[in-house]
């Protein structure tokens, strides 16, 4: 179903559908059912996707910092970094995707204005963390193995100083719209929260906050990460030509290029469908879009609680022993004295 732009909204109100009738608080997300949007098996079908991430992305996050606390080989600074992200994904998982688990049940935003809020904070403050994560791990790869500051050595500390990081930009990205600077307000299918960008009240500048999201929250760590991996690249490839009968050095730059693949991609469908569907929005006001697109980004955003954990930690031989070893599935070392000269290898070609 089809909606327009509304300038003028009641206190934490959503845009009615459609925005002509005579009785609008008939639509609230917070009073009834969203029928108009969709089927109840579409509805339901949400919600048991949601229960699935909810399940799947708490389960391996858990497992993820468990293995760390339990392990003390896991304690190095990379996986320190890794481990930031797990407690961001759980923070996710834990409260967005079940709240959106049971609020796709109920056909709306069944826990009200306050728990929107809370949902749409936890939501954005986890993947804000998880989404600068990934670039601090993308500038750690880029100072251990291209080493551009010469015999610098990133040490735990340093890991440590950029998870504290992390979350202070979480918090100056996710904070302001519980002040006035845009709102929390349901979004797509009307059962999970996220920023208002849909809007123009001037009474919350939301276009200015989509686009300080846009350029502090996507293209400053895209640009980060594109620049670190690119440059870590492009050292594999010259380490690879220079070693070009070293089996261990192209296999190594083999796995390498492998793994930056993945990581971008990963990245773009995290964030790049919010990014460019709120971009629309901003430069669209007036067209007419069909509200229940939103939920896509949304649903691909909290599903990145499960995936990323596979991209960045169960891709990681020595994370992946010990998970299996924790859970009884494995009593071998083998993968990780494999790991280890992997990650020898990598890091040997550097320049000195």
């Amino acid at each position: 179903m089809k909606s327009s732009y509304a300038t003028e909204l009641p206190e934490d109100f959503w845009i009615p559908v459609p925005l002509d009738t005579n009785n609008i608080t008939a639509f609230s997300p917070y009073l009834v059912p969203q029928d108009h949007l969709g089927s109840t098996g579409v509805f339901y079908s949400m919600s048991a996707f949601m229960f699935f991430l909810f399940v799947m992305g708490t389960s391996v996050n858990v497992l993820t910092i468990a293995c760390t606390i339990q392990y003390k080989k896991l304690r190095s600074h990379l996986n320190y970094i890794l481990v930031n992200m797990a407690v961001a994904n759980l923070l996710v998982s834990t409260v967005g995707s079940f709240t959106c688990f049971v609020c796709f049940a109920f056909k709306y935003m069944v826990l009200g204005p306050l728990g929107c809020k809370i949902e749409g904070f936890t939501a954005a403050l986890g993947g804000m963390v998880s989404l600068w994560s990934l670039a601090v791990v993308a500038v750690e790869r880029w100072l251990v193995i291209c080493k551009p500051l010469g015999q610098f050595s990133f040490r735990n500390h340093h890991a440590i100083m950029g998870c504290a990081l992390t979350w202070v930009f979480a918090l100056a990205a996710s904070l302001p719209p519980l002040f006035g600077w845009s709102r929390f307000i349901p979004e797509g299918m009307q059962c999970s929260c996220g920023p208002d960008w849909y809007t123009t009240d001037n009474k919350y500048n939301n276009e200015s906050y989509v686009l300080f999201l846009f350029g502090f929250c996507f293209a400053v760590p895209f640009t980060t990460i594109v620049f670190c991996y690119s440059h870590l690249l492009f050292t594999m490839k010259m380490a690879a030509q220079a070693q070009a009968d070293s089996v261990s050095t192209q296999k190594a730059e083999k796995e390498v290029t492998r793994m930056v693949v993945i990581m971008v991609i990963g990245f773009l469908v995290c964030y790049l469908p919010y990014a460019t569907f709120a971009m629309w929005v901003v430069n669209n006001r007036g067209q007419s879009f069909d509200l229940r697109l939103a939920t896509i980004p949304s649903c691909l955003s909290k599903a990145s609680t499960v995936y990323n954990p596979v991209i960045y930690i169960l891709l990681n031989k020595q994370f992946r022993s010990s998970m299996m070893k924790m859970i009884g599935m494995s009593d071998s070392d083998g993968e990780e004295s494999t790991s280890t000269q992997s990650t020898t290898e990598i890091s040997k070609v550097g320049p000195a």
